[in-house]
């Protein structure tokens, strides 16, 4: 077997873990001080270590010289990804929990196997179809367990958190398509993510400052409770998360690399049984067993 022959697919798994992290921190930190603090505030972060990193790596704090074309593909990802898509999805996370929310994300991988087989003319062999199948059936299966009865309050929640977090897939979908035409060229992914950050962080702390909210943002970061979980979140999701998403993209196939970055419902399955003290039942355990026979046969060698 050639070295890093799965560099990609291992990208995308660690894509997974660092979004399972974001989803706890940010879920906990959007309750305290607003999903929309947080969804600003974890970019300007997330642009400074972006930034240092591209120092050590490229030799500079930015890009330079970028193609026109490139910022063109990146700008219209970021608008769609960091901005539209997970504006929505921050909102889901609030109304709905990480773990439902991450159950509508993981349509992705179905629409995306859909859209790299119309644009880029990735084919996907049976072993590969049936791998999907399971690995979203398995996330699908372990985040839809009945939970008792809610209010009238807790529903109209629950229909807006579904639209939200659909919106919010939609969002990551239009995300990777836009993104892999700025990448072509093995571009640096490190340079597109920081480039895609730029874009949305100049827009929604634009935003932010003709609404008036740029000193109530700056105020919230007092609280003592929420900032350290939005720093871990800024780390986990647009750092580390991004960064690796864009490599999972560029050295796989886009439908299965979105399935394996569908894994973060049943990845949050241990996590709220050590962390959380919340019991798993047979369903999530024959659930993550069925998900991750998924993720095993894509690690196969395909003739």
């Amino acid at each position: 077997m050639e070295p890093f022959t799965y560099a990609g697919e291992l990208a995308a798994l660690g894509t997974a873990v660092c979004w399972s992290a974001t989803a706890i921190f940010f879920s906990y930190s959007g309750r305290i001080i607003g999903s929309d603090v947080v969804n600003r505030s974890r970019l300007l972060f997330a642009f400074l270590f972006l930034s240092l990193s591209h120092l050590v790596l490229e030799g500079s704090f930015f890009p330079l010289h970028v193609e026109g074309f490139r910022w063109f593909w990146l700008a219209i990802s970021s608008v769609l990804g960091l901005v539209v898509g997970d504006t929505l999805l921050f909102k889901a996370y609030v109304l709905i929990g990480p773990r439902l929310s991450m159950l509508l994300m993981s349509t992705v991988p179905i629409i995306s196997t859909l859209f790299g087989w119309l644009l880029f003319g990735e084919t996907v062999s049976g072993v590969e179809l049936t791998a999907v199948l399971l690995t979203v059936g398995g996330v699908g299966w372990v985040v839809t367990e009945k939970q008792p009865g809610r209010t009238a309050v807790e529903n109209k929640q629950m229909s807006r958190g579904i639209l939200f977090g659909l919106g919010g897939a939609l969002g990551q979908v239009a995300n990777l398509v836009t993104a892999r035409y700025g990448l072509v060229g093995d571009f640096s992914p490190i340079s597109a993510t920081v480039m895609r950050i730029l874009v949305a962080l100049l827009i929604l702390w634009g935003l932010a400052l003709v609404r008036g909210q740029v000193r109530t943002t700056l105020r919230q970061w007092r609280n003592r409770q929420a900032f350290p979980a939005m720093i871990g979140g800024s780390i986990a999701g647009p750092f580390l998360g991004i960064w690796l998403s864009l490599i999972a993209i560029q050295l796989t196939r886009l439908g299965i690399a979105s399935t394996l970055m569908a894994l973060p419902p049943v990845l949050l399955i241990p996590v709220e049984f050590v962390v959380f003290k919340k019991p798993v039942s047979v369903r999530g355990m024959v659930g993550t067993a069925v998900a991750f026979v998924g993720v095993m046969l894509l690690f196969l060698p395909q003739s």
